[in-house]
């Protein structure tokens, strides 16, 4: 009968061949270095990461490896963890073996003799690069919402200074000199009080649109496919060209971030249709299937190319598509330069489907 293994009786030579084993099997790159910081050992996963010898990785002929901006940083974390004898964690790019800078998560702790005298330091290592990529993709994602956020809030300050802050006080200086010098028949008087009521009447449809354009009551209370017919047709109405909107076979209630989402997808998407396209004429279709609810908006204008319009400002094509994301939503541009654009958004229908809630 075999007898129980007596770990203590394992001698040095076999707990070493056993360590080796695991360090070279392990999913990580693990290094060791002794009490003087040079490295002592590297597992086969480092050796296979970098595709160099174990001879040329000891010592500190690592460090060939790792990026030069990073160089100065990576060792004096190294040497001031060593120094404190304190675990440390770092960044920084190592070449691959392929000659592509990876970046790697290093984390390293002191070790220690059985007497407790110390050893040295061992650490593993981790590629990060998929998600130091994703965070840099996010953080330039989340600026750019923010340059859109600012500058719709420049068009907005620009829109009540430049336009209805200047009516407004043209109307109050015309007000004034009428009331200071009252024409001599009614006649004049009454072609003078209705020329003033058109301008009120102009102001007041266009602080409308405005409002509209933050927040559209009409949405809240009468639902997407109502809301977007009105929006088109005040569109067409203000801008003097032709708006065809078409729906079909939605659902008798959608979600509030739904209703939300696809109303301000369509307003910008009209908004950059009429200020770039310069086409006269555009189509709009509102439509639900069993899965989703698609919004299409087309025109014949001059088109782009959508990869560099991304690069670019592209906020108001940022702000859609993350609008979408939002609700599992999926946002597509189809343009061609002198041809017309169709920009798709698509909502899930098991989000939209839902009653809506205040």
């Amino acid at each position: 009968m075999r007898q129980p293994c007596d770990v203590s009786r394992i001698d040095v030579r076999e707990s070493g061949s056993l360590f080796r084993f695991i360090a070279d099997t392990a999913p990580v790159m693990i290094w060791m270095s002794g009490v003087d910081k040079l490295c002592i050992y590297f597992n086969q996963r480092w050796l296979d990461f970098t595709g160099r010898s174990v001879e040329a990785e000891m010592g500190s002929g690592w460090t060939d490896g790792v990026h030069r901006e990073d160089l100065a940083h990576c060792l004096e974390t190294y040497s001031t963890a060593f120094d404190r004898r304190a675990p440390f964690r770092m960044t920084y790019r190592l070449r691959r073996n392929d000659g592509e800078y990876r970046w790697i998560l290093d984390q390293g702790v002191p070790r220690f003799e059985l007497d407790g005298s110390f050893a040295g330091y061992i650490g593993s290592c981790v590629d990060i690069t998929e998600q130091k990529l994703a965070e840099e993709a996010r953080s330039k994602m989340s600026q750019k919402l923010v340059e859109a956020q600012e500058q719709e809030r420049r068009w907005l300050a620009r829109e009540l200074h430049d336009d209805i802050s200047q009516r407004i006080s043209l109307l109050a200086l015309t007000l004034q000199s009428l009331q200071q010098d009252l024409p001599s028949s009614r006649a004049v008087l009454r072609k003078r009080l209705g020329e003033e009521f058109t301008r009120v009447s102009e102001l007041a449809s266009d602080i409308d649109a405005l409002s509209h354009r933050l927040h559209s009551p009409t949405l809240r209370h009468t639902g997407l496919a109502t809301a977007a017919e009105l929006f088109c047709r005040e569109m067409a109405d203000l801008k003097k060209i032709g708006i065809d909107f078409h729906t079909s076979k939605l659902p008798g209630h959608l979600a509030k971030p739904t209703e939300v989402c696809l109303f301000r997808v369509l307003q910008e998407a009209l908004h950059n249709a009429v200020k770039h396209s310069g086409s006269r004429h555009i189509e709009v279709s509102l439509r639900g299937s069993l899965r989703q609810i698609e919004l299409t908006v087309r025109d014949w204008g001059c088109g782009f190319v959508p990869e560099e319009a991304a690069e670019g400002s592209g906020l108001g094509l940022v702000n859609m598509r993350e609008r979408l994301k939002l609700i599992g939503g999926k946002f597509s541009i189809d343009s061609q330069v002198g041809v017309g654009t169709t920009i798709r958004a698509a909502a899930p229908l098991d989000l939209a489907s839902e009653p809506a809630r205040e």
